[in-house]
Parts: C-alpha cells; sequence; structure tokens
C-alpha cells in the first residue's frame, strides 16, 4: 500500500517544523538561563540551596560550624574611593576596618598580623560579583544586588570554638548575637 500524498506531505511538515524549532527552543533556554544569572544570583557555599529569596551569598551554618570568611589583608588602605562597605584587615595597623559614610573605620583593636601570608602575585582583571552582571564597586569579591544581602557564617562563640583563627576574620556570633572579627590577637565584637 502506497502512502497516501497528502499523509507524506504532513509528516514532512512536522518533520521540518521540529527541525526549525530546536535552535528556537535552545535560544529560548539561552535566554532564560541569562535571565535568571542576571536577575536571581544566589551563590550557596557548602551547602545545596540558599536561605529565602532576599539572599545574594549564603554559607553552611550548621551549628557546628568553626569557618568564617578572611578578609584581604592590605599594606595601607586603598586609595581612590571605594565602595561604602568595604572590609579589609589593614596590615599597617593590624586592624579590621570598614569603608563606612566616605571614611574608614576601624572594627578592632590593635591585633597581630604576623600569621599574615602576603601576596605577591601580579591583580589581573576584575574581580568576580555576585548579584549583578557588572559591579560598580573594584574588588576581589563585589556582592551587588538592589534587594539582596549576604549570610556571613555563623559561628557559636568563635573566642573559643574556632581554634587558629586567621588575622581579618569574620563572621556572626550566634552566642552573644553579634558580628566578630578576629584582629590577630583577640576577637572584636559588634551589636
Amino acid at each position: 500500500m502506497e502512502p497516501n500524498g497528502n499523509v507524506l506531505k504532513e509528516a514532512v511538515m512536522i518533520n521540518l517544523m521540529s527541525n526549525n524549532m530546536k535552535p528556537l527552543k535552545n535560544v529560548s533556554i539561552a535566554l532564560l538561563l541569562v535571565f535568571f544569572n542576571t536577575f536571581c544570583a544566589q551563590v550557596a557555599i557548602e551547602k545545596e540551596t540558599v536561605d529565602g529569596n532576599s539572599t545574594v551569598l549564603d554559607f553552611n551554618n550548621i551549628p557546628t560550624n568553626t569557618k568564617g570568611i578572611i578578609l584581604p589583608a592590605i599594606q595601607g588602605l586603598p586609595t581612590g574611593s571605594p565602595a561604602n562597605g568595604t572590609f579589609v584587615f589593614d596590615r599597617s595597623d593590624d586592624k579590621v576596618k570598614v569603608y563606612e559614610n566616605n571614611a574608614w573605620k576601624a572594627l578592632s583593636d590593635t591585633g597581630n598580623g604576623s600569621a599574615v601570608i602576603n601576596n605577591s602575585a601580579d591583580e589581573t582583571g576584575n574581580g568576580v560579583v555576585i548579584g549583578s552582571q557588572a559591579g560598580s564597586a573594584d574588588g576581589v569579591l563585589v556582592l551587588e544586588a538592589p534587594d539582596k544581602a549576604m549570610i556571613l557564617p555563623k559561628i557559636s562563640s568563635p573566642h573559643l570554638n574556632v581554634k587558629s583563627p586567621y588575622p581579618g576574620m569574620i563572621c556572626y556570633d550566634t552566642a552573644s548575637k553579634t558580628f566578630a572579627v578576629f584582629d590577630g590577637t583577640v576577637w572584636n565584637y559588634w551589636k
């Protein structure tokens, strides 16, 4: 039995349409990924999901966590106009500092930066930006989102539980409910 001419034409048309739709489908998937990464950029570290929709960077905050964020250790303060909210460990006076309201503010007493290992590599390119396609601030890691925040690593009593803290380490102390910074000698706490 020979195939009906109309059936054959319909089969050819369906095949042509499905072949023509593949590029459109691939373009649609690519556009969705770009949209998702641009407007919904969220990063979870050492965990599967981010807690909440308003988080740009989240850490595995299990009760036994003893890991914090190590700030960049620099000799002297950055020149130019750093972005408000920039954190550093200043090796010139061994203090953790934040750039706030267009001025540097010490978050710790004078500590001890002798354990800091200098990075002598040349800095090339821009840093990593999370939360936006391009950051407006210079930095190794820039978190820039109009409606998202970073959740600090949570540690209960870091002065007791972090056995070998590194100068410039920051975290949230769940026991005292404070922002904690290590200056190389002692922990400093901020409410």
